[in-house]
């Protein structure tokens, strides 16, 4: 295996620890206002991922900085095709982490209640650019000889692209709503959060198989055998998550939906391999891990700091989720800080 293309798989390894951690999380902060109008419920459900929202982001930090070191060309092509769609992102990011922060400063249940509100925006919002971004990398983006983008913000809005955006957004909230399953106590929020994700987990079936007909028409994925068998595979795994949290297997059923939400990522970068962006206009002009890559001794360096660091990296996590694994009750001490 080429640096260039062990590079290619550690930035699938990334993005899919990405969209499987950040997914609850943004399921999470999608269901806030839904599951209770009382602000110390709320509470309880910020509490659920408060002390690793900011780690899982890391996935989508380090994800970034590895694409910026070993396939420059595309960073740069894919920062500047979706410049706004990325700061609409980042301003939503940003007032959702402030939201975080800020929240539990005051006991007053309006100020609490506004800070709920921005949680919710902020993470709405992410969940579904992401699912536009990914379709249209798939789909494929008027993109010249130089590398360059033709085109505007609006163009990136198809129905497709709007279809992936919406599908994201349902599939992370029934992924947050299994993650709540075994993250609280209270009765009444579990209950909440079963509804609520078995409603979003039937919504993100359907428009799942929608998704994937409008890939099948609208992108050349499915030439590739890996990745139409990881997606045919991710659609059963979503259904057995449905039917898991339907029989109140909870654990199974964040399991299965984590399966099915890597396994949907494994498959979109599988039918993309070797190219990284896709040109609509010129197949010769599309980006791929080696036009767009680094010098090979870059990698090399890289590859070295990866092995050290990465590791690292995931041994924190992990030990982060250890020490957190207890369930949210009410009555916690130390409830306010979130």
């Amino acid at each position: 295996m080429d640096y260039n293309i062990l590079w290619f798989v550690l930035i699938v390894v990334l993005f899919t620890g990405f969209f499987f951690l950040e997914g609850f999380d943004y399921g999470v902060g999608t269901l806030l206002t839904l599951l209770s109008d009382k602000e110390s419920d709320r509470s309880q459900i910020v509490r659920s991922i408060g002390p690793v929202w900011d780690g899982n982001e890391v996935w989508m930090i380090t994800a970034g900085g590895a694409m910026f070191a070993a396939f420059p060309h595309v960073y740069a092509t894919l920062f500047s095709t979706f410049y706004i769609a990325l700061f609409l992102m980042l301003v939503a990011l940003i007032l959702r982490a402030v939201a975080f922060e800020f929240r539990h400063q005051r006991t007053d249940e309006k100020w609490q209640r506004a800070w709920s509100c921005a949680i919710a925006f902020g993470s709405i919002v992410p969940a579904f650019l992401w699912g536009v971004v990914v379709t249209n990398l798939i789909a494929g983006l008027p993109i010249g000889a130089n590398m360059v983008y033709r085109g505007g913000f609006f163009d990136l809005l198809t129905p497709y692209t709007v279809v992936g955006g919406v599908t994201f957004f349902a599939v992370f909230a029934f992924h947050g709503a299994t993650f709540l399953n075994l993250r609280l106590t209270d009765r009444y929020l579990l209950e909440r959060a079963r509804s609520y994700g078995l409603k979003f987990g039937v919504a993100a079936a359907l428009l799942y198989v929608l998704c994937m007909v409008l890939t099948y028409t609208n992108t050349d994925l499915y030439s590739s055998p890996l990745a139409a068998g990881a997606l045919v595979l991710s659609a059963a795994a979503f259904v057995a998550a449905i039917g898991a949290l339907y029989a109140k297997a909870h654990k199974p059923a964040f399991i299965l939906g984590g399966l099915a939400i890597a396994g949907t990522t494994v498959g979109f970068f599988a039918g993309l391999f070797p190219r990284l962006m896709v040109s609509s206009l010129n197949a010769g002009w599309s980006l791929t891990i080696y036009n767009a890559s680094s010098t090979e001794y870059t990698l090399s360096i890289m590859t070295v700091a990866a092995v050290i660091l990465v590791p690292i990296i995931l041994g924190y996590q992990i030990w982060t989720y250890y020490i957190f694994r207890k369930r949210i009750s009410p009555n916690d001490a130390g409830h306010q800080a979130y």
